[in-house]
């Protein structure tokens, strides 16, 4: 069982990983691509790669069942990164990366709600929520200056309550008992299909001669089979196994990601406040994960040493 715990947070940390670097694909991608032919195209890529990885097929046993895989789709892919997108062209993606990194906290509510295996929480999550927080504050806005847009911000938080629904109902799909390949490539036919009609709305553009240019043809093939196939297997690997709210807190180690990375790739500096935001967000994910168990065994002993 405990090895079983360790490799879902191997399997958070590793999707965390990708996703934290999926900024640079998306910056490169831009030069040429619309936000929604980004989004939609390495979907469509995700998908057949899953078919690729289990081709059987995934009968239908209930219409309870497929509303739920449908909910999924259009939440965690469809609505998700289309308010993400939509909200990049309001607002600064700083301001859009700290909203969005709310996340775990809507999560935690909303699991709370409707799974009631996930437990109380504890003060512990939410201390360790606001230091994470602040963590992300410090390194996202270094060296810049916070500008509010109503309609941006608007759309960052609700694609972070977006998300909160869509860790939830990954929960309810693990406990169908399908394989999460197969679970995971239902779940990308609905959110392809929801996503139809925005391609008629942003502008949608079938030039397949973009990608004759190297990057490009890298950068989709590494969101779309990396960030989208691989990373959402993993991640709802992880939801099962860690439960919905202790794998959405990984999310806070996304913006430190994606600031290394920025230091190693596009050789960017990382301030005094930067690096105090990255230590941040470290200690507060270790408090937010903590677990109960090491507060009663201290308070044990401290009662223990009082009888003495």
């Amino acid at each position: 069982m405990e090895n079983k715990r360790k490799f879902g947070h191997l399997a958070a940390i590793f999707t965390i990983f990708i996703w934290g670097t999926t900024f640079i694909s998306t910056k490169i991608l831009l030069r040429a691509f619309e936000p929604v032919e980004i989004l939609f195209f390495r979907f469509v890529m995700g998908y057949i790669l899953l078919w690729i990885m289990n081709p059987h097929r995934l009968p239908i046993k209930s219409w309870k069942q497929e509303l739920t895989f449908a909910a999924a789709g259009l939440t965690g892919m469809t609505l998700y990164y289309l308010m993400e997108n939509v909200a990049l062209t309001y607002s600064q993606a700083s301001n859009v990366g700290v909203i969005v990194s709310i996340a775990p906290v809507f999560t935690a509510i909303t699991a709370r709600i409707f799974l009631k295996e996930e437990g109380k929480l504890r003060p512990a999550f939410f201390i360790g929520c606001v230091i994470a927080l602040i963590g992300i504050s410090l390194i996202s806005f270094s060296g810049t200056t916070m500008h509010l847009n109503p309609i941006g911000d608007l759309l960052s938080v609700g694609g972070a309550i977006i998300w909160s629904f869509y860790s939830v109902l990954s929960k309810k799909i693990g406990s169908f008992g399908y394989s999460v390949v197969q679970a995971t490539r239902r779940t990308f036919f609905y959110g392809i299909l929801f996503m139809i009609p925005a391609l008629f709305i942003f502008d949608f553009k079938w030039d397949l001669t973009r990608f004759a240019t190297p990057a490009y043809l890298f950068n989709i093939f590494y969101l779309g089979l990396g960030a989208s196939a691989i990373c959402f297997v993993t991640w709802n690997m992880a939801v099962r196994i860690l439960g919905a709210i202790k794998t959405s807190v990984y999310i806070y180690l996304a913006p430190v990601v994606t600031a290394v990375t920025s230091v190693i790739i596009l050789h960017e500096k990382i301030t005094f406040l930067s690096g105090l935001g990255i230590l941040l967000v470290l200690g507060g994910l270790l408090l937010s994960e903590q677990k109960k168990k090491f507060f009663s065994i201290r308070g044990r002993k401290q009662t223990e040493n009082v009888i003495e």
